[in-house]
């Protein structure tokens, strides 16, 4: 394993992370991953990625309605995980009661709520990143940043991270800290892949000069970076959040898949390997977070650490990258 600071905190993480998003009670009835792992199916993902030395584990509140966090905890209560040495994320923002007043967003009173749900749930004390999973437009942005700092404060976050948003919006909240000396961002987690690199124009360069980490979430973009264009598997064919996110850019999307295919028979490395080493070339990236349903797509992810594609390679994978709309959701 190789490891890097996590922006300018001091913090070592593996440059994998391992995406807890694929853990959780499955079924459509628990959440919007219904090809979710049970503790017994997330139990050798897990082992896997701590014998390979991943070190760096993220996930969310809502994912699988919290069960993501419960069988988190659980794995890392069971694996005996020297805290001090793991870096556990999570995040806050989407609804947790659906429907309901107070249900969701990043009000300072959902923020206090749901970072004390998260530690219940994970059975941990702190959890080394918050972040907030969007921006709530509805709340002052003051109040958001302002209520992360005293999470901080109350030790209950060791720092804070942000995803997808505008770097506008990034740098603009980052600024209101500043000026009341509250906690700033340490990391953003954006969409970033072969068929997804509009955040090369602003969030990246901007994040490079800020120093910030970079932790793109989707690398593999729903598995599309993992086989030839058109395959089906179990989980797309249940999967209704990939074609909300990616559905409208097919055409387009075909073309780098296609590209990415002829590389990989080139090299002979698989498809994962080359997407995820391509993203780890780009300097601004810190580590990639990687969803698993299977052991074999760890051991995949983290042998790419090793392969170094040729400046034609990389070529030969972007140039038919043309521009997409820019995701502010998904």
């Amino acid at each position: 394993m190789q490891y890097t600071k996590l922006g300018t905190t001091g913090v070592d993480v593996s440059k994998i992370c391992l995406g807890c998003m694929s853990f959780g009670k499955p079924g459509k009835e628990n959440g919007v991953f219904p090809w979710a792992k049970d503790y017994d199916e997330a139990k050798q993902i897990f082992k896997t990625a701590i014998e390979l030395g991943i070190n760096y584990f993220d996930t969310a509140n809502v994912y699988q309605m919290g069960t993501s966090e419960q069988i988190t905890g659980r794995l890392i209560k069971d694996f005996s995980l020297n805290r001090d040495e793991i870096v556990v994320a999570t995040k806050v923002h989407f609804d947790m009661r659906p429907g309901r007043p107070n249900g969701g967003g990043s009000s300072r009173k959902n923020i206090m709520a749901e970072i004390d749900h998260s530690l219940k749930r994970l059975g941990l004390d702190y959890v080394d990143l918050y972040q907030i999973h969007r921006l709530d437009h509805e709340t002052q942005w003051e109040d958001i940043m302002e209520a992360l700092h005293d999470v901080v404060k109350a030790g209950k976050a060791r720092y804070i991270g942000a995803s997808t948003m505008f770097a506008w919006e990034f740098e603009r909240l980052n600024n209101i800290a500043e000026q009341h000396n509250w906690t700033k961002f340490v990391s953003m987690q954006n969409q970033y892949n072969l068929i997804y690199r509009e955040e090369e124009r602003e969030m990246m360069p901007l994040c490079q000069d800020r120093k910030i980490a970079v932790v793109p979430w989707s690398p593999l973009a729903g598995g599309r970076c993992t086989r030839p264009w058109g395959t089906q598997t179990p989980r797309s064919k249940i999967d209704n959040v990939s074609p909300m996110v990616w559905g409208a850019t097919a055409k387009q999307d075909k073309k780098v898949i296609d590209a990415l295919e002829r590389v990989s028979k080139n090299n002979g490395h698989t498809m994962a390997q080359n997407a995820l080493a391509w993203i780890l070339s780009k300097p601004y990236v810190t580590a990639p977070i990687v969803g698993s349903t299977s052991p074999q797509h760890i051991i995949e992810a983290v042998s790419a650490l090793d392969i170094k594609l040729s400046d034609a390679e990389i070529k030969r994978l972007e140039t038919p990258y043309v521009p997409h709309i820019k995701t502010g959701e998904f």
